[in-house]
């Protein structure tokens, strides 16, 4: 082999070489930047703080276009669940195609639409629920925040140093709202709009009670430490008050979940008894329209039910 051919198959080696190392280091550079757009964009990172490897991104990119999926991100921030909007969406899609076939092949087909819509009413209460546990466990936690403040400011701390201290020693949710508020006035945000955000994020009376008080304090000044100790004693009391008004109303709350359930149990019963009898009731529009008021009728009674054992303190 003579010395010209060996220069043009080193000389195609080479090129090779460096086609791929040009190649790789395009695609290299295209994902670092497609990361930082995602997380720039507040599409967040593909991994979480826990090294949890985030799904469906490409859906949650294209989700968070639209106001269903602002919509839903905003819940799910609300919940403190390590979800994306994008994730959300795809398993309560996938639970209500599923709820939608068991209810079209165990009971009728007219039941499949139904089932889909009662999945997409369980998702929605699911969301309220955690956020209203999560309000929960941040307003159990109030009655520390507030001590830990009155200490702080009894040192002689500033309110903007005594939150971001708070937000060190507290669990969450209190350590993560409050991280974020201290976040916030790093960021030069005046302690009134990062406390009224807090307020509206996480609405309770007792947080605004404290909110009311941290803000007139940072404004007017005056004895904010006696202030502070007084609303922890009376967030003390009103713990404990909340807490027995729960143990009292459970029974209730269990009475609003029973009932839907029996009724449920009752077409399973009716079905397995008599195989075909509700795909017979439902193959007629006035069949149909009675099924439709006895399951609004099961409704109303889970409504007015949780009504009765909802208490305002």
């Amino acid at each position: 082999m003579n010395h010209p051919t060996l220069l043009a198959l080193g000389a195609t080696v080479l090129c090779g070489t460096l086609a791929v190392a040009g190649v790789h280091s395009y695609a290299s550079g295209r994902a670092q930047r497609q990361a930082l757009v995602d997380r720039l964009s507040g599409t967040g990172p593909l991994r979480t703080g826990t090294g949890r490897v985030r799904r469906f991104a490409a859906v949650d990119r294209r989700l968070r276009r639209t106001r269903l999926g602002r919509a839903i991100h905003l819940r799910l921030s609300a919940t403190g669940l390590d979800l994306t909007a994008g994730e959300f969406f795809t398993y309560v899609t996938a639970v209500v195609v599923a709820l939608w076939l068991i209810a079209s092949s165990v009971l009728a087909p007219f039941f499949g639409p139904i089932a889909g819509l009662v999945g997409v009413w369980c998702a929605v209460f699911f969301l309220n629920w955690q956020r209203q546990k999560r309000i929960e466990a941040f307003i159990n936690q109030l009655p520390d925040v507030a001590r830990l403040l009155a200490n702080a400011t009894a040192a002689g701390l500033a309110l903007r140093t005594s939150l971001a201290m708070a937000a060190e020693e507290l669990e969450a949710p209190a350590g993560e709202e409050l991280s974020l508020v201290a976040d916030q006035l790093t960021m030069g945000r005046s302690v009134d709009d990062a406390l009224g955000e807090l307020a509206t994020r996480l609405p309770s009376r007792e947080l605004i009670v404290l909110v009311t008080t941290l803000v007139l304090a940072n404004k007017a000044g005056g004895t904010v430490v006696s202030s502070l100790r007084n609303l922890t004693q009376t967030l003390e009391d009103r713990k404990e008050t909340r807490r027995e008004i729960r143990t009292m109303l459970s029974e209730v709350n269990a009475t609003a979940f029973t009932v839907p359930l029996l009724g449920l149990g009752s077409l399973l019963l009716v079905n397995s008894s008599n195989e075909g009898a509700l795909a017979r009731v439902t193959g007629s529009p006035v069949g149909q329209a009675l099924v439709l008021i006895s399951l609004g009728l099961y409704g109303v009674g889970f409504i007015v039910i949780r009504r009765l054992g909802k208490i305002e303190v």
